[in-house]
């Protein structure tokens, strides 16, 4: 660290660097926290977790049972080991919970004072944050797998929403009512995701193993369809569609920057898109079990340097580097399946929920303390940018 800052005052080195070294390192040595618990509240397993983006304090979950908890993950008792405590929730007996399993909960991306939620109640909830009471309801004819607000968008209030029907809806918030639909899928639409950089641009993952790249400007369809052999399939295949995966497409993540989108699919495959030219990457990150029947929440960690992604795989989460497709470990804790995970960015943590019904939270390691009859001298070389070494010599210490 002294070699990272004595670098960066001189101008060898961009002031970014250490700050995306230490999110790496933090990032890798991710471990079960042992002193810090999440209270448990759910009485079936966990389906959805979010992180609201303003503060990076609060955490919503999202469970089986229809329940909602709104977590409070500040540590305010100033001791090593202690409880994120939940400050309220909506639980069954609450007059508008959802009547079934919530498959997705998410914040307003610009105020902690709303979030959203959906379920195979088949609605949307609108929700109040400081009342706990929904604000308003979206109705839909089928199952809602999936839903999501731009975290960029200034331009419009747009919600996705993946249901059964193979129309991707689209709600407005302004409005109160479903603006339009996008066409094109041919089976239930189990995830959806705007792109963090072209506030206009969504993608989708369907059951018919396509995943579909939109402008939501326009009306003639979509802007393309994922081919995961690149246009190179063999004229004598029997298929007549391009398709992402051999599998249902039921996860979508984009990378921070927006530039590239990762998909999972029924097929134990997980595959890297550039999401400007909708060409597959070829990154081969090997079996990536996937059983889920509806869709997978995983996430991709900011800042850091290769970036990472956080996959649900059985009871554990797999942790890959993204560009590189290196299974860099399986992080084990839970007892059954994971459904969900989460990355707060401020500190590198990583949050899990699972069909165990525990949120489980994943906490970077102390640096190991420095022995103490290391002497300050070697310490400093220990650290020393090779640009600061001192290569004179005196004739005394050569002879």
């Amino acid at each position: 660290m002294l070699g990272f800052l004595a670098a960066r005052q001189a101008g060898l080195e961009e002031p970014a660097r250490l700050r995306r070294a230490e999110a790496t390192r933090r990032v890798l040595s991710l471990d079960l926290n042992k002193d810090r618990d999440v209270e448990r509240i759910h009485g079936c397993g966990i389906n959805s977790l979010d992180i609201e983006p303003v503060e990076g304090r609060y955490m919503l979950s999202g469970g089986s049972d229809g329940v909602i908890v709104l977590y409070d993950l500040e540590n305010f008792s100033r001791k090593p080991c202690y409880t994120c405590k939940a400050i309220c929730s909506v639980g069954r007996s609450h007059p508008d919970v959802h009547k079934y399993s919530v498959e997705t909960v998410q914040w307003y991306p610009h105020d902690t004072g709303m979030f959203t939620s959906s379920s195979f109640d088949k609605t949307l909830k609108i929700w109040d944050t400081n009342t706990l009471q929904p604000a308003d309801v979206f109705h839909f004819d089928g199952t809602v797998y999936s839903h999501h607000m731009s975290p960029v968008a200034t331009k419009h209030c747009l919600i996705a929403v993946g249901t059964k029907s193979p129309k991707v809806q689209l709600c407005d918030l302004r409005s109160g009512s479903c603006s339009h639909i996008l066409q094109g899928h041919r089976q239930e639409v189990l995830a959806v995701s705007w792109s963090p950089r072209h506030e206009y641009i969504l993608a989708t993952g369907s059951a018919d193993g396509r995943a579909k790249l939109w402008d939501v400007r326009r009306a003639s369809g979509c802007l393309t369809t994922l081919d995961q052999h690149n246009g190179e399939k063999s004229r004598t295949s029997s298929e007549a569609v391009n398709t992402a995966h051999n599998g249902r497409v039921n996860g979508l993540c984009y990378t921070h920057d927006g530039l590239h989108l990762l998909t999972i699919g029924t097929d134990d495959r997980m595959r890297l898109w550039n999401s400007s030219t909708g060409e597959n990457t070829l990154v081969n990150y090997g079996k990536v079990c996937n059983e889920s029947r509806k869709g997978l929440k995983f996430t991709i960690s900011w800042g850091c340097n290769p970036d990472f992604a956080f996959v649900p795989y059985g009871s554990t989460i797999a942790v890959y580097t993204i560009f590189s497709g290196e299974l860099i470990t399986r992080l084990r804790g839970h007892y059954s399946t994971v459904d969900c995970c989460v990355f707060q960015p401020n500190f590198q943590e990583l949050y899990s929920g699972s069909k165990d019904c525990n949120i489980l939270a994943w906490i970077p390691a102390l640096r190991e303390p420095v022995p103490d009859d290391t002497s300050e001298k070697s310490l400093s070389q220990q650290h020393l940018n090779p640009a600061y070494e001192d290569a004179w010599s005196s004739s005394e210490d050569e002879g």
